[in-house]
């Protein structure tokens, strides 16, 4: 029903307004730091950086998976939530597998399977 609410929504809209949020507080569009952060914004954020640095893009190819996580490590406190980037490290063999199994060439195929 109209103006009820929805669980998933708001996780989506506290992801989409929190996630580019930093640790030290320097990041955007609020500025928060530390704990004001919502968890799923700075697990998010974790995510979003690891995928942007290991994949390919228009203006640079993607850094081997060794070198994304030592620069993510160099933020480690600043940019990112240095205990959830601890335990991001520790599950990358289970990251690594997942993204084996479901390249991005398949998520798009089961993404337009969804939407026919």
């Amino acid at each position: 029903m109209a103006g009820e609410p929805d669980p998933l929504l708001d996780l989506a809209a506290a992801i989409a307004w929190t996630h580019h949020e930093r640790w030290d507080g320097a990041g955007y569009p609020r500025r928060l730091r530390g704990d004001e952060i919502p968890l799923e914004g700075r697990i998010v954020a974790i995510g979003d950086v690891f995928d942007a640095l290991t994949s390919d893009r228009v203006y640079r190819p993607a850094m081997t998976v060794e070198n994304a996580v030592d620069l993510m490590k160099e933020g480690s406190g600043a940019h990112f939530d240095p205990e959830l980037l601890d335990l991001f490290i520790g599950a990358l063999p289970r990251v690594l597998e997942i993204r084996r199994r479901l390249p991005d060439d398949a998520d798009a195929a089961t993404a337009e399977t969804a939407l026919a």
